[in-house]
Formats: C-alpha cells, sequence, structure tokens
C-alpha cells in the first residue's frame, strides 16, 4: 500500500483528470434535504461536511430497481431478449470506510454460488475512493462490527482529512491536505491520472485526526449467543413491539442483500424486474397457498438480526452489517439497532 499527500486545492484538477480519463464521477450531494451520492464535475458540487449519507453507495453496483431480461410475444412464440449489464466505469468519491466495506459483503452474496453478471459488471467497473470519518454521532458503531473510522478495507484509495499542523478540520472537504492510502490497482491507476499531483507522505499521524466511536456491544458475545436466543420468544417480541414493517431499515443498509423479481407486462412483450425487498416485510415469505412461515413482525425481527449476526458470518465469513448507523436514523419509530443488539447480549440465560 503506497502512501500520498494531496492537497485540496488540487482536488478539482484531480477530478477533471477522472473525468478526462472516461470515468464517471460520483459524489455526496444535497437533495431535497438528503445526501446521497450523484454525478459531480468539481468538489463544489459536494456537500461540505456529513457523518454519513443518507442513502448509502450501494445502489452504484446493485440499484433498487434494473432490468434483467426483456421478451416479445410473435404468434404463439415468446421470445427472450437478454440484457446486457450497463456498467459505465465510475469512480465513487467520498464513501465512508463502513460503506467501503459493505460492497465484500455485497460480493460474498452475489458470488456466493453463482456469479451475479449485473452485480459483478458493475462492482469490476466502480473504484471507490474513501473518506475516513473525523467525526461520529449517536447512531455510529463501525467499532463494534470490527471496523474502524480509518478502516482501509474496501476502499480502493482512502482519503483522510489532515488540517492544519495535522489537526482534524472542521469540514472534511475543507481540509488543508489529505493522506491518500492507494490500497489496491484500481487506486493506482486513478491516482496515476494525476500522479503530479500526489507528493511523499512526510510523517503524517492518520491515528490523530480520526474519529473515536466507542464500542456499544460486544460482537463476538453476541453471535455466539444468538442460536440459543432463537426460541426465546420473549425477548422478539419484546424488541419488535415498535416496529412497523416499513422496510426503511432495509433500504438505507448498504450491506442488505434481499431482492424480488417481478414481470411486468403487456400485449405485446414486457420485461423481467429484479428489485430490492425486505425480510421485515409481511408478504416477504408469503407462500401462494396462503401460508406465512413468519407470520408476525417479531419473526421477522428476530430473521433480520439472525441473518446479519448469526447465518451470515457462518454462511459467508461477514457479519450483515458495518455499524454505519442509518437503520437507526431513518427508522420512523426511532428502534436504534445498536441498543436492541446489547439488550440481546444481557439477556440472561435462564430468561
Amino acid at each position: 500500500m503506497e502512501k500520498k499527500i494531496i492537497k485540496k486545492q488540487s482536488l478539482g484538477a484531480w477530478f477533471q483528470a477522472i473525468k478526462a480519463g472516461g470515468q464517471r464521477l460520483l459524489g455526496p450531494v444535497e437533495k431535497n434535504g438528503q445526501t446521497t451520492y450523484d454525478e459531480i464535475a468539481s468538489p463544489a458540487d459536494m456537500v461540505k461536511d456529513y457523518v454519513q449519507t443518507t442513502t448509502s453507495a450501494k445502489s452504484v453496483v446493485f440499484p433498487a430497481t434494473e432490468e434483467i431480461v426483456r421478451y416479445r410475444n410473435e404468434g404463439k412464440d415468446v421470445v427472450m431478449e437478454d440484457i446486457k449489464p450497463p456498467a459505465p466505469p465510475t469512480v465513487v468519491f467520498g464513501v465512508r470506510p463502513c460503506d467501503a466495506a459493505s460492497f465484500a459483503i455485497l460480493d460474498s452474496v452475489f458470488s456466493w454460488d453463482y456469479k451475479d453478471v449485473f452485480f459483478k459488471a458493475r462492482l469490476e467497473a466502480t473504484t471507490i475512493i474513501g473518506l475516513a470519518c473525523t467525526k461520529f454521532d449517536e447512531y455510529c458503531f463501525c467499532t463494534s462490527v470490527g471496523l474502524s473510522p480509518g478502516e482501509t478495507k474496501g476502499s480502493d484509495i482512502l482519503l483522510t482529512p489532515i488540517g492544519r499542523e495535522g489537526e482534524a478540520p472542521a469540514s472534511p472537504i475543507d481540509a488543508e491536505q489529505y493522506l491518500a492510502e492507494i490500497v489496491t490497482d484500481k487506486g493506482k491507476k486513478i491516482a496515476d491520472l494525476a500522479a503530479n499531483l500526489f507528493t511523499a507522505e512526510g510523517n503524517v499521524d492518520k491515528a490523530k485526526v480520526l474519529a473515536k466511536v466507542p464500542a456499544r456491544f460486544e460482537q463476538k458475545k453476541l453471535t455466539d449467543k444468538l442460536p440459543a436466543l432463537f426460541a426465546k420468544e420473549n425477548a422478539w417480541v419484546d424488541q419488535s413491539l415498535a416496529c412497523l414493517g416499513c422496510g426503511a431499515c432495509a433500504f438505507v443498509c448498504p450491506a442488505c442483500v434481499c431482492f424480488d423479481i417481478q414481470d411486468e407486462t403487456g400485449k405485446s412483450g414486457g420485461k423481467r424486474v429484479r428489485c430490492w425487498d425486505s425480510c421485515g416485510f409481511g408478504l416477504f415469505t408469503l407462500h401462494t397457498s396462503g401460508h406465512n412461515p413468519r407470520p408476525v413482525q417479531s419473526q421477522r425481527w428476530r430473521q433480520r438480526v439472525m441473518h446479519k449476526f448469526s447465518y451470515f458470518p457462518e454462511r459467508l465469513g461477514y457479519l450483515g452489517c458495518v455499524g454505519c448507523g442509518r437503520c437507526s436514523r431513518a427508522c420512523p419509530a426511532d428502534m436504534d439497532l445498536a441498543e436492541h443488539l446489547n439488550a440481546l447480549v444481557e439477556v440472561s440465560d435462564g430468561q
């Protein structure tokens, strides 16, 4: 891993070089009171300061809706038309380390027993420029799931904003300079588009400026305990009483992978569409017969927690959570995931 320095005033020229190299450039922008990712041309287009974006960068590689097949009727025959995955070369700037780590989780699912060509094409065409965290809020819990505000895993380049005299800047976009940790070959190619803008690292103490996010629960203890907690129905009922089953938590989560497939058809043909879904929805497990193996919200809440903190690590070697805190920020019923997880850790064996 190479370490370099890039000055704040050099970001604009770097962005121009990225776009001149044929890459689509996305960054955090303000839209309708929310911070989300959209195309940018210069640093001036970006939100100056944010703890976390409202929506994650997941949709760059796994869109909320996408066509996977088209078909048309020709007499009595149905003619299928395969769709080539749209995968423009894309650089995503300003991704927080927790979000960057989620791409490996997504990849573990979409490469598990079948390599999903749509996801894989987009992932291979995407370069992540992460932005380390110098501040946090009450919902952040990356350190509880084995990550950190300066985690490089998942980023092709990780930038850490450095202020005057090595202190944390008031705003990451207003930093005097950035420590650039060039992690992957993808990252090196993007840095080499404007190699003259990067200088030797010098002696930068990255840890000095990073946010100090306290652990909010013991993850290993939780994961070890969950199988035995599965049958403790009262614990799940108590936790789920406030849950509306709205799915907001799943739709802002960078690591949720559930999807449904729908056919939209007319007289002449139609299309098959993949769209995000959520295990928190009552219809998610509803059978055509009318039977629902998870008929109540407590069982759906249990599934969400078990999936992320028990089934995922057991089957794929990853937690299904990166501690970004979006689910708790978005919840209309003010359910705080980290609080609930800590409560599960503290459930007595005899309860």
